[in-house]
């Protein structure tokens, strides 16, 4: 069993003091791979016989139609769509995350509230205030921060998905152009995720490398984890 920790009060009214799951998070920029990663190590750890629950950002069927519409037409401010990802975040660790750990499930999350914090602060939140919100939120088993620098993420993306909109922080107008655009955002959201890494102790994987690497180096750390 697992002794639960928050980093606040947690949720007053629905008290856990501990579970047998485990919870395991995966940070970092766009297009790091966190999405391919967690298929990956969720086939495996089924294949193990784990049961396994994966949850990511914009995935609470109470927000995610209102977030989605909200990106569409990029009406709302900085502040207004930071709580609203904040809701979706504790509407999914209540609804979501916490159950699965009480059940014994292993649960890989795709992003966890780091992600929120590090966009908030970029677009003119005060650290403090965006920390203090999730004083609700339950501290993870294991954090692991997928980290490349810059010149990886813009190759990844150019040979990938391509440039879009809200990755390229245009809505705060970085630049005027997407490709220099995500240039200067995804470097600011690097120097957010590495001041947080010493703050709340991710494990850093190097992101640079083949899919595979990645995937044999992130199975090391949960197997110390899990055994």
């Amino acid at each position: 069993m697992t002794k639960a920790r928050f980093f606040g009060a947690g949720f007053p009214y629905n008290p856990l003091e501990e579970y047998p799951g485990k919870l395991v998070v995966l940070e970092g920029t766009d297009g790091v791979g966190r999405s391919t990663q967690i298929t990956l190590l969720r086939q495996w750890l089924e294949k193990e016989g784990f049961a396994v629950s994966d949850t990511g950002l914009r995935r609470s069927p109470m927000t995610q139609p209102g977030l989605d519409a909200a990106k569409l037409g990029h009406t709302l401010n900085s502040m207004t769509m930071s709580l609203f990802y904040a809701t979706d975040f504790a509407d999914r660790l209540e609804n979501q995350i916490i159950p699965a750990l009480k059940a014994g499930f292993l649960v890989l999350s795709d992003r966890y509230f780091y992600s929120i914090i590090a966009r908030d602060i970029i677009r003119g939140a005060d650290p403090e205030w965006a920390r203090k919100i999730y004083g609700f939120a339950l501290v993870p088993d294991l954090v692991l921060y997928l980290r490349t620098d810059i010149q990886h993420l813009v190759t990844r993306m150019v040979h990938g998905r391509g440039f879009n909109f809200w990755e390229s922080g245009m809505d705060i107008r970085f630049a005027d152009n997407l490709y220099d655009g995500f240039c200067l955002y995804q470097s600011n959201l690097i120097d957010q995720f590495d001041l947080m890494a010493k703050e709340f102790k991710f494990v850093p994987v190097d992101a640079s490398q083949s899919v595979n690497q990645v995937f044999e180096e992130l199975k090391k750390r949960i197997i110390k984890l899990i055994i």
